[in-house]
C-alpha cells in the first residue's frame, strides 16, 4: 500500500532546519520533496562532519530528498521553478521575509497561478510586522521570547540544549499543511500558511506569561525541578547520581510517604498535605526524601518508587540515552553511501514496512535530472 502522500509534489527552498525536518516529516509520509539550495548548498550541511562524515543536522532532516541548484536570478533557473510550481502540491519556504516576493515568487503570488497550491512561509518573527526585520537563530529566539529566562538553574540561565524553537518551527509547519491537505481535498483549493519561530516559542510560553500577567509574577529558574509542582524534581541517592520522582496528586503522596519514605504520617502533616503546601515548604520537603534517597542506591531508591507505583526517572547522559531500552533506531545512509543508525521518526504507522531511510542527497545531485523532467 502507498503512503498517505506518495502523490504530492513539494518544493521547498530550505535551509537549517525548520524547514527541512517539516520537509522530512512529508517524506516520511512518501512525498517527494525536491529541495532547491542555493550554488554553495544549504548551510547545514557544514555545520558538522558528526555522522560519518555528514553533517548530523543535515543527515536528520534530509533523507530522500531531491537536491536541485538553482540561481533564482538565472533566467533559466527561474523558468525551472515556475515550472515546478505549476505542478508542486506544497511552496515550502525559510528564506528572510520579503526575499522569495523580490525574486518573483511570493506565495500568494504562486497560489494565484495554481490554485491548488498549499504555500507555507517559515520565519523567525513572521512575514509582516514590527519585528519581522529581527534575525532569528534558534538560540535568539529562545532569549526573546524568555524561554532562556525561566530555564537553568537558579543562579544561571540555560540555553534548552538542542535547537527547540526551529524544531517546533518544523513540528507546526508540518501540522499546519497537513491541515491545508485536508482543506483542500475537501474543497479543491490550497491556502497559505505562515509560522513563525517566535509564535511558537511564545505559545509555548502561555503557562508563565498567564501566570506573570493575572498571578504577579513569572516562575523561578529552579533547575532540576518543577517551578509550580511538588515533589516533582530530582533527588540523590548513595552514589551521587540523581533520579527524578514525579507526583501529581494526593494519593500518589500518600503511597510515596508510606511506601517509600516509610514515613505515613506525612501525608497529612501540614507541611505537606496538599501541592501548594508543599511548594511553600520546599526546603522542608526535599530535605525529608533526600534524608531518605541519600541512604539507598539507585536500584534501591527506583525499586521502592516502582512499587508504589511512582512515577521516577533517571538523569541520562546521550551516551546513556544510546543504550535506552525505548530507543528506537533506524538505518539511514549518508551521502557518501556509510551506514548510520539514528533514532526513528517518532510516528509509528501500520502501513509502514520500511526498517531504513533513504540517504541525503549530495548537493546538486539532482538537478539535471529534474531540468529533463520539467521539460526544460
Amino acid at each position: 500500500m502507498s503512503n498517505p502522500f506518495s502523490d504530492l509534489l513539494v518544493v521547498s527552498v530550505e535551509q537549517a532546519l525548520a524547514a527541512p525536518l517539516c520537509t522530512s516529516r512529508l517524506v516520511d509520509m512518501g512525498a517527494r520533496v525536491i529541495k532547491i539550495e542555493r550554488t554553495e548548498g544549504d548551510f547545514a550541511r557544514g555545520y558538522d562532519a558528526a555522522a560519518n562524515g555528514d553533517s548530523s543536522y543535515f543527515l536528520w532532516t534530509n533523507h530522500g530528498k531531491e537536491s536541485v541548484v538553482l540561481d533564482l536570478k538565472s533566467k533559466k533557473d527561474i523558468n525551472l521553478m515556475k515550472q515546478l510550481l505549476k505542478k508542486a502540491d506544497v511552496f515550502v519556504q525559510n528564506l528572510a521575509p520579503g526575499v522569495m516576493k523580490r525574486l518573483g515568487f511570493g506565495s500568494e503570488d504562486m497560489r494565484k497561478k495554481n490554485s491548488r497550491l498549499i504555500t507555507c512561509d517559515i520565519s523567525g518573527y513572521g512575514e509582516t510586522g514590527p519585528a519581522s526585520d529581527l534575525k532569528a537563530y534558534d538560540f535568539l529566539v529562545q532569549a526573546e521570547s524568555g524561554l532562556v529566562d525561566i530555564s537553568g538553574g537558579p543562579n544561571e540561565l540555560g540555553r534548552i540544549g538542542v535547537s527547540i524553537c526551529d524544531i517546533g518551527a518544523g513540528m507546526t509547519a508540518h501540522a499546519a499543511i497537513v491541515e491545508a491537505l485536508f482543506y483542500r481535498e475537501r474543497t479543491g483549493e490550497g491556502y497559505g500558511v505562515n509560522v513563525s519561530l517566535f509564535g511558537v516559542a511564545s505559545d509555548w510560553m502561555n503557562v508563565p506569561l498567564l501566570q506573570y500577567k493575572y498571578g504577579g509574577k513569572s516562575p523561578r529558574r529552579v533547575g532540576l525541578m518543577h517551578p509550580s509542582i511538588q515533589p516533582y524534581a530530582a533527588f540523590s541517592v548513595k552514589d551521587g547520581s540523581k533520579v527524578i520522582i514525579a507526583i501529581q496528586n494526593e494519593r500518589e503522596w500518600a503511597r510515596f510517604c508510606s511506601q517509600v519514605l516509610k514515613k505515613p504520617e506525612l501525608a497529612t502533616d501540614p507541611l505537606f498535605n496538599s501541592n501548594n503546601a508543599r511548594v511553600k515548604n520546599i526546603e522542608a520537603l526535599h530535605e525529608t526524601i533526600n534524608n531518605t534517597s541519600n541512604q539507598l542506591s539507585a536500584s534501591e531508591f527506583t525499586s521502592l518508587l516502582k512499587q508504589a507505583d511512582i512515577a521516577f526517572g533517571s538523569v541520562n547522559s546521550v551516551s546513556a540515552l544510546s543504550d535506552h531500552l525505548g530507543l528506537n533506531l533506524v538505518n539511514v545512509k549518508t551521502t557518501k553511501g556509510d551506514d548510520v543508525t539514528m533514532a526513528a521518526p517518532p510516528i509509528n504507522r501500520t502501513i509502514d514496512t520500511v526498517k531504513s531511510l533513504p540517504s541525503p542527497p549530495k548537493l546538486g545531485e539532482h538537478t539535471s535530472k529534474v531540468f529533463k523532467e520539467f521539460g526544460m
